[in-house]
């Protein structure tokens, strides 16, 4: 078999493995309803919009405050691989976490091709680091501050698990933070560079897996999380879930089982309060 046709193979199993789409008869009426719920959340419930953290346009995120001062802060960010959705179409996760004691804030970054990963990632960087920084001005615990992440948002919650954060700024702890929920996520980025429907937009070369491939690096410091994947997702998501809690056995605290759930149910498994995810990201957060 010559070099081409092992490419247009490789290409065709990860366009197939990557769209998630064809796995959800009702994908594009699970993103309705979570707007829908999220623009209530946004009515009615006490948050800050659109605060400023760096100084590019989509450099914003939102904060929900606990109703109790110096609360543990989750830091969830969202996905669609890298280049769709935002931050607003999350919101509908805040009530259970708000209601568990916690402040959620939920930061945006440049969607690709405007940006490349590795500057989204510097975005998040910049997130967390300025949520950090202004920690006191908004009663949140800088003590306890953990990150979620769902599909690419969990490749940049683990990013930012790996993050030398010192290296950042002088003023930023190696520890900062101190737990992680990883949620169908992709760690090892070869497979994403030959799936060629993304891969327009996110133009991904050999030079950059040792870069982005968070699986392949060594965490911080030996932060606690936990994985989830969909029991309906396809093939390569379990194996990148399983490759993470394998290549950082050392923080990792369990693995939470969801039979017959999608890619996209597993973002309403974690605001879902009666969810054995949700109360398992719970117990994670209340131990830090």
């Amino acid at each position: 078999m010559n070099d081409k046709v092992l490419t247009a193979d490789l290409t065709a199993y990860y366009n197939q493995q990557f769209n998630t789409r064809v796995r959800i008869p009702d994908y594009a009426g699970i993103l309705t309803r979570w707007k829908e719920e999220s623009a209530h959340v946004r009515r009615t419930q006490a948050g800050l919009f659109d605060l400023h953290f760096g100084d590019a346009a989509e450099e914003r995120l939102d904060l929900f405050p606990a109703r109790q001062p110096g609360a543990a802060l989750l830091v969830f960010i969202h996905g669609g691989w890298f280049r769709a959705l935002d931050k607003s179409d999350f919101s509908f996760l805040v009530p259970a976490w708000r209601q568990a004691g916690f402040s959620v804030a939920l930061p945006n970054y440049t969607l690709a091709p405007a940006a490349t990963i590795e500057e989204i990632v510097l975005q998040q960087l910049r997130a967390l680091a300025w949520l950090y920084r202004n920690a006191q001005r908004y009663d949140i615990d800088p003590a306890r501050i953990a990150v979620a992440g769902h599909s690419a948002g969990a490749h940049l919650a683990a990013m930012m698990m790996a993050a030398r954060w010192p290296l950042f700024g002088e003023d930023l702890p190696m520890d900062l933070v101190k737990a992680g929920v990883l949620l169908s996520g992709v760690y090892d980025m070869e497979p994403v560079r030959h799936a060629d429907f993304l891969n327009v937009d996110l133009k991904l070369g050999p030079e950059d897996m040792a870069s982005l491939s968070p699986a392949f690096m060594t965490p911080s410091h030996p932060a606690r999380f936990i994985t989830a994947v969909g029991g309906l997702e396809s093939e390569e998501f379990q194996r990148q879930n399983r490759l993470i809690a394998d290549q950082w056995r050392a923080g990792h605290v369990a693995d939470v089982p969801l039979t017959g759930i999608h890619h996209l149910g597993i973002c309403d498994e974690f605001g879902n309060a009666e969810s054995p995810l949700f109360r398992a990201s719970v117990d994670l957060m209340k131990s830090m």
